[in-house]
């Protein structure tokens, strides 16, 4: 065993662990060590977020001032307890095998191997073609901040309320707003693409002086870009209670629609950062603001009923909605006026 490892046990299975003092975000003196007691301490929460989802893990070996990488096949190395899946790849033309994290003794190795950020598919391996949310990745381009993306947060609420679906908020853990849409229903991810585009594009439409739909970088200055291009077989989003590789050790934090409210209102984005151990407070006082995103089961409408919500009667029906609605979405929609701102898969054990 090599000097600066240490053999420890967790949940009947050993695991070695090294280097539990080195520094990996140097402006917090944040060391590996209290990267794993972060995610055992959260993983109640976590665990059943990350289950059957290909996880993509993303390291930083030499801390976050370091290179990084992201490792999509499980390494080889791995202990013989690290579940796995085979996911066709049609851009590789091959299997991947991808790590599963079940269980605590895999999430404790993985942040061993400094894997501070949880990259995850938005469908479990067993049917990886069916998503089970739909997610909007709200993106802020300088000088705009998280707070814009509160604003265009409500606009989103509002056309779901039109739909009668719930949403569910939470912060990217650096800069920008992540709206989840939990569907855990018969869907595809043309489905959910073709509808989060639309979406995108009628917001765009709506609010062109602050949103853009486009990816290229250089349209989103000063406004927020709606990542609808996250509703893809291919791609992975930062999973929920997941570190950043920030400055300080951020985290994916889920959060309130009065939370979102009330940062909207002070104009002041650091209402919504949150650090490990705020999550950590946080969900001993609350609990998991998530848990519906896991088991809800809403329809996704389709495209032409979501083309409805563009006419002016539907606009009218919305404005009518949002006047007699809560005094959040009246506060919600006066500050925004005011700001500028199919795969194949096979389980493998």
């Amino acid at each position: 065993m090599a000097k600066n490892e240490t053999v420890i046990e967790i949940a009947g299975k050993q695991l070695k662990v090294s280097n539990l003092e080195k520094v990996l975000y140097p402006a917090a003196g944040f060391t590996k060590g209290q990267v794993i007691d972060y995610f055992v301490r959260i993983a109640p929460v976590l665990l059943p977020h990350l289950k059957d989802r290909p996880l993509t893990m993303k390291r930083y070996p030499e801390g976050v001032d370091g290179m990084f990488f992201y490792e999509k096949n499980c390494p080889k190395h791995r202990p013989d307890w690290v579940q796995t899946a085979e996911v066709w790849s049609h851009g590789r033309n091959a299997y991947m095998q991808y790590c599963l994290a079940q269980d605590l003794p895999t999430l404790v190795w993985a942040a061993n191997l400094a894997d501070l950020e949880l990259h995850t598919s938005l469908s479990r391996a067993a049917k990886i073609e069916q998503p089970t949310m739909m997610v909007f990745d709200l993106d802020p381009g300088p000088p705009a901040d998280i707070v814009l993306c509160c604003q265009v947060a409500f606009w989103l609420k509002e056309i779901f309320d039109n739909f009668k679906l719930q949403a569910f908020p939470k912060t990217s853990g650096s800069k920008g707003l992540q709206i989840y849409v939990p569907l855990n229903t018969p869907v595809t991810y043309d489905d959910t693409k073709g509808f989060s585009r639309a979406l995108a594009r009628l917001l765009e439409a709506q609010h062109p002086d602050l949103i853009v739909s486009d990816m290229k970088k250089s349209l989103r200055v000063g406004k927020v870009f709606v990542d609808w291009s996250q509703n893809d077989e291919h791609k992975t989003t930062v999973n929920v209670y997941s570190l950043r590789a920030k400055e300080k050790p951020t985290v994916s934090t889920p959060v309130s629609w009065q939370e979102v409210e009330h940062c909207l209102k002070k104009k002041d984005a650091k209402l919504l950062v949150f650090e490990s151990k705020d999550v950590l407070a946080r969900v001993e006082k609350s609990g998991d603001l998530f848990a519906p995103v896991q088991t809800l089961k809403q329809r996704l409408p389709q495209v032409s009923e979501l083309t409805d919500t563009s006419t002016p009667e539907s606009r009218s029906r919305v404005s009518n909605a949002k006047t007699k609605g809560t005094s959040g979405k009246r506060t919600a929609s006066r500050s925004g006026r005011s700001s500028s701102g199919r795969a194949s898969i096979k389980q493998a054990g």
